[in-house]
């Protein structure tokens, strides 16, 4: 038998040729602009501690979960820790999925139906897609924060459900995208869905901790979330930890219980992970002061940057800075960790090709003299 097929080792070979193979890194010392940990909470001793003392004032001395939540795995710690949600996201209801990708999966998966029909933007990530892939649906990409053209699309859609009668149509966006760090206009996308019929959901992964009075989100923030049929959070970005929750009806809860498979068929989170989730979201209530100065920082290096042509225009703590090709992009990446500044470079086909860039993270922690001196060595 060959080592390894021919077909998966010329794929590798022609991503070493294109300068753009993914290697595993190990976690350095050098100044933090890559990591998603917005808040520092990843690094918090407080919420470490905090949570200890949680598990034990609770006698949850378990290492997992030992089984999925709906059979062994679904202990009182997630019960309280999804209610608190809720309630801090005034939504109805709120059910953690293991990850954010797992969240996306499983919710296009199961709740697109065939016939219906599902418009995502074309910067959708990676997890909206496959779980749309995954499903029945009829599905259709508008170009990137246009609404303009989602109206069109919602036009030819109506055309199709109105003959069709059992046909659901959805939109799917993300309040705050991953690789431009910009945002739709979320009250507009409220009209279309409310004129259309249409089913609003919104990917609120990089919003979370940010946004809103105590970190709610943009959804939130813009008073829409009554609005909004679902919203996706994830706990490993500003909360500093790992896992993610639907917001919804109560209704909707019950329905992924029953039928999103990245739910059902896994082993839940530990209860240390849960615990973990629990004592952030109460720490997210105190950190006013590292959010505004998260906010002072992201001002800060606009201002650094604003006359760039070659800086993506962005109100959140995600900064791009287009450097077209792989090996350009990398090696300039490369001169600034040398220099003691973890910046990390995002080549093709990650995206599109002639749109490498620089993708700064901006956090609570940085400093202005930091962010003065990497940009200067940019």
């Amino acid at each position: 038998m060959d080592a390894f097929p021919k077909k998966l080792s010329l794929k590798l070979s022609l991503r070493t040729e294109s300068n753009a193979l993914r290697q595993l890194s190990i976690p350095n010392q050098l100044v933090d602009f890559s990591s998603n940990d917005y808040l520092g909470f990843a690094k918090s001793e407080e919420i470490f501690q905090q949570t200890h003392e949680l598990l034990v004032s609770r006698n949850y001395k378990i290492n997992g979960a030992t089984g999925s939540r709906l059979l062994s795995g679904n202990h009182s710690i997630y019960s309280e820790t999804e209610e608190y949600i809720a309630q801090f996201h005034q939504a109805e209801a709120a059910l953690i999925f293991n990850s954010g990708y797992d969240a996306n999966v499983g919710f296009f998966s199961s709740v697109l139906q065939r016939n219906d029909i599902i418009l995502f933007d074309e910067l959708s990530h990676a997890s909206i897609r496959d779980g749309i892939q995954m499903s029945l649906a009829k599905s259709f990409k508008f170009k990137h924060n246009d609404v303009v053209d989602l109206e069109n699309l919602l036009n030819k859609c109506s055309q199709i459900t109105d003959n069709e009668q059992q046909s659901t149509v959805y939109i799917v966006t993300e309040s705050i995208f991953s690789m431009d760090g910009d945002s739709p206009d979320l009250e507009k996308l409220v009209q279309l869905a409310e004129k259309y019929k249409a089913y609003l959901v919104v990917d609120e992964a990089h919003a979370i901790g940010i946004f809103g009075e105590n970190g709610q989100g943009l959804v939130q923030q813009l008073h829409l979330h009554d609005k909004v049929f679902a919203r996706i959070i994830t706990f490993g970005k500003a909360l500093g930890c790992h896992g993610a929750a639907i917001l919804g009806s109560q209704q909707l809860k019950n329905y992924l219980v029953n039928f999103a498979r990245s739910f059902i068929y896994t082993t839940g989170l530990s209860p240390h992970a849960v615990a973990t989730i629990f004592v952030a979201y109460q720490q997210l209530a105190k950190s006013k002061q590292e959010r505004a100065i998260l906010i002072q920082n992201i001002a800060y290096f606009k201002s650094c940057l604003s006359s760039s042509n070659s800086h993506l225009p962005s109100n959140s703590s995600i900064h791009s800075v287009i450097i077209p090709g792989n090996e350009r992009v990398k090696t300039i990446a490369q001169h600034l960790q040398q220099n003691g500044f973890d910046v990390k470079p995002i080549l093709s086909p990650t995206v599109p090709e002639g749109q490498e860039r620089l993708r700064f993270c901006l956090h609570s922690f940085n400093t202005e003299e930091e962010i003065k001196t990497v940009l200067s060595l940019l």
